[in-house]
């Protein structure tokens, strides 16, 4: 049995040897005889060419005395006229931006109009002089359905420039339909 199966590999391995495929064989050969890629040339790499650093008495930009011109150069322009007053404390509402808070209504005391202006879940009285969200707006007047607001904007040139606009009532959702 055991010799039965050596004579039958034997057989398939004669049979693959045949010549049957020799002219595809030596048609392909001929036709891919003159093919040859071609690899473009390196490029020429030029020689490294250190360059001196000669700025040896310039500042350092990196360093303290940079920083220090910047700051000097800062307080000697001092943005004009309107420039904020960065020494004074933040109010609470200045830690909202203007498109968050919602003027609720009002309140008289002792002859001043406060505006009653909601930011999240609290409730804060304003008047003329307060400061409200984060672009330096300042509360110019308070009247029963709007609030004034005075906007110090800082302009290409470094100037600060006012603009002015006014946050209005909100009616309460309950009240719209009465």
């Amino acid at each position: 049995m055991r010799y039965l199966a050596i004579i039958t590999a034997a057989l398939f391995l004669a049979a693959c040897g045949g010549d049957e495929h020799q002219d595809l064989k030596a048609e392909l050969k001929s036709l891919t005889s003159d093919l040859r890629g071609r690899i473009a040339p390196l490029p020429v790499v030029k020689p490294y060419e250190p360059v001196p650093y000669r700025a040896f008495d310039l500042p350092d930009p990196f360093g303290s005395a940079k920083i220090e011109l910047a700051i000097a150069a800062a307080a000697k322009s001092k943005g004009g006229a309107n420039a904020p007053d960065a020494t004074r404390p933040k109010e609470p509402l200045e830690a909202y931006p203007l498109e968050s808070l919602r003027m609720v209504g009002t309140l008289s005391q002792k002859g001043v109009t406060y505006a009653l202006v909601r930011a999240d879940a609290s409730v804060y009285r304003v008047k003329a002089g307060n400061y409200l969200g984060h672009n330096f707006f300042i509360v110019t007047a308070t009247t029963e359905n709007q609030i004034n607001l005075k906007e110090l904007v800082q302009d290409a040139s470094g100037d600060w420039t006012e603009r002015k606009i006014a946050l209005q009532i909100v009616e309460a959702e309950g009240a719209k339909g009465r």
